[in-house]
């Protein structure tokens, strides 16, 4: 059985294929939320919701690839699995490049339909997770004074504290506490972890002048 916290997103304007999956998805123990309009889906979306989005190709007024860049203006891109009534290989290419999970055609396998839930769930959880870690780590930083976030920078670019101290015209015994106080906001433990976050945030390293 599968997590009933996960949420499978259903939109399709058959009403014979969307109670089908509707009914085999609960089976299968997920959360089932169905919709027989893309804009019925929209206006009740809720983006915190782990889970997938399993999409109709072809329907009326907004299709299904429109839905998925819809989807994807968000903050976290929800998962898209499409089924279609007939394969069409352009539209299945533009939908992949456009990073759907999966595009399968109808009548869909079971055992596919999950498989490819199973991948989008998984992608929809580490997505969740890195832009848990991206927030927590952007509010450290707006913790950081102006100073500490430039000293920041040059820690990053490689520079000890005698070489930070000469770059920004400050005594090394400020340099030190500066660099304590960063290192201690960021709850980091090491140099190399303090790069990785900065990494993550966008943060650049200071551009290092000739020196000591």
């Amino acid at each position: 059985m599968i997590e009933s916290q996960l949420t499978v997103f259903l939109v399709d304007d058959d009403p014979g294929v969307l109670k089908a999956l509707a009914v085999l998805l609960t089976e299968s123990g997920f959360d089932v939320r169905a919709f027989s309009t893309p804009h019925e889906f929209l206006s009740q979306h809720d983006p915190s919701v782990p889970g997938c989005a399993v999409l109709d190709v072809a329907m009326p007024g907004l299709d299904g690839l429109e839905l998925q860049a819809s989807l994807a203006t968000g903050k976290l891109d929800r998962p898209v699995i499409f089924i279609t009534g007939v394969g069409d290989v352009p539209t299945s290419v533009r939908a992949m490049k456009a990073g759907a999970i999966d595009f399968l055609t109808k009548p869909v396998s079971d055992d596919e339909l999950l498989a490819a839930i199973a991948r989008a769930t998984e992608k929809d959880a580490e997505s969740r997770t890195r832009h848990k870690e991206l927030q927590s780590i952007n509010e450290r930083l707006a913790k950081l004074t102006p100073r500490e976030r430039e000293v920041l920078t040059h820690v990053i670019a490689g520079r000890l504290n005698k070489q930070i101290a000469h770059d920004l015209g400050l005594v090394l015994n400020t340099v030190k506490i500066h660099r304590g106080r960063v290192m201690e906001k960021m709850g980091v433990k090491s140099v190399a972890e303090l790069v990785r976050h900065a990494e993550l945030a966008g943060v650049r390293a200071a551009k290092c002048p000739s020196g000591p």
